[in-house]
């Protein structure tokens, strides 16, 4: 089965490998970018030399900066599928200034997927009540996808299994299809919120593997807090109504066992420059060009679990190394010292 085409915007490395996959269904897949170097290398030397350099793409992706640009790639195929591949934090100012041209592809009942995974610190929300607040009326084409999937590993054609959330099998089914090859499979489910706090969460998690590691800690640390910071997930999910289910497969603690333990974690490789380069967790962010969703997410998680009153002391924890400089040791001996207070 082949479609038309399908449209990406950004170009980071889970949206250039998102491209990689659609490239086996789709006759064409445009990712829409603003940095002229990456535009250079998708469409001369068919790899994105920023975020997945070596990794070589399909020649049916390419490149554009302008929607003239990418009407004249279409010329007279159809869209068939919008990707929104921005990290969380750029998707309000993206879609105040484009939302009028995506809504005339949503109008024309193309769906929508988001690849996002973070949750606004300003205003709290999760990506599809960012997206809702730009598309009500289009809610029943939106999905979200999250999972445990590292982008080189994708490209690289790795056997890959994520988590597809939406509100209608319709949609669900029609989405999974055009994701589907022999190597990469989304499962659909209902519960968005539950995948989107998985795949959000999870990423404050990893930079406390990577601190852990830093540190010297090793296998029973790594256990330890990968399964307080399920229960400590579980109860955020309780306010949103996510479904506890959600959390223990893909986008929860698959997600989560992947970036905590393995070295092509951004995430976790920021926590790990917290314990070992001297430098402040600001300093590192200033001097990355790769978006680490888990720093601003911290913040989100801290500020939500204020609001909503939800007992999470990791979750503060790392919000204190992060944004109040506390020395990652003190906040371990912490928690380490708080007291038993109930049988579980």
């Amino acid at each position: 089965m082949s479609f038309d085409v399908a449209l990406i915007m950004g170009a980071g490395a889970f949206g250039t490998s998102m491209a990689s996959v659609l490239a086996e269904n789709f006759e064409l897949v445009i990712l829409k970018v603003r940095d002229d170097e990456i535009y250079q290398s998708i469409n001369s030397d068919r790899e994105n030399c920023v975020y997945l350099p070596g990794q070589n793409l399909a020649s049916n992706i390419r490149a554009a900066k302008s929607w003239e640009e990418i009407d004249e790639l279409v010329g007279t195929k159809s869209v068939q599928l919008l990707v929104n591949g921005l990290p969380t934090s750029a998707i309000l100012p993206f879609y105040a200034e484009n939302g009028e041209k995506i809504e005339t592809y949503l109008k024309a009942g193309i769906p929508f997927m988001s690849i996002s995974k973070g949750i606004d610190p300003d205003t709290l929300d999760l990506s599809d009540d960012l997206f809702n607040n730009y598309f009500w009326q289009y809610e029943d084409q939106i999905c979200y996808l999250s999972g445990p999937s590292f982008a080189k590993e994708i490209v690289d054609k790795q056997v890959t299994i994520v988590a597809l959330a939406g509100k209608t099998p319709d949609l669900l089914l029609d989405v999974a299809t055009k994701m589907n090859t022999d190597y990469f499979k989304a499962m659909p489910t209902y519960d968005i919120k539950g995948v989107l706090l998985g795949g959000a969460l999870k990423n404050i998690l990893a930079i406390a593997g990577g601190m852990l590691e830093g540190l010297g800690y090793n296998h029973n640390t790594r256990a330890a807090m990968i399964t307080r910071g399920i229960t400590e997930m579980l109860r955020f999910g309780k306010v949103f109504n996510g479904r506890p289910e959600t959390f223990y497969s893909f986008s929860g603690m698959g997600d989560l066992i992947l970036t905590t333990t393995s070295s092509l974690s951004r995430n976790k490789t920021f926590g790990v420059d917290i314990a070992k380069s001297g430098k402040t967790p600001s300093e590192i962010i200033n001097s990355q060009r790769s978006v680490v969703e888990g720093y601003k997410t911290t913040k989100a998680a801290y500020r939500l679990a204020k609001k909503y009153k939800i007992r999470a002391p990791m979750f503060e924890g790392i919000y204190q190394i992060l944004y109040n400089d506390v020395d990652p040791k003190e906040v371990l001996n912490k928690l380490m010292s708080l007291p038993i207070r109930s049988v579980e």
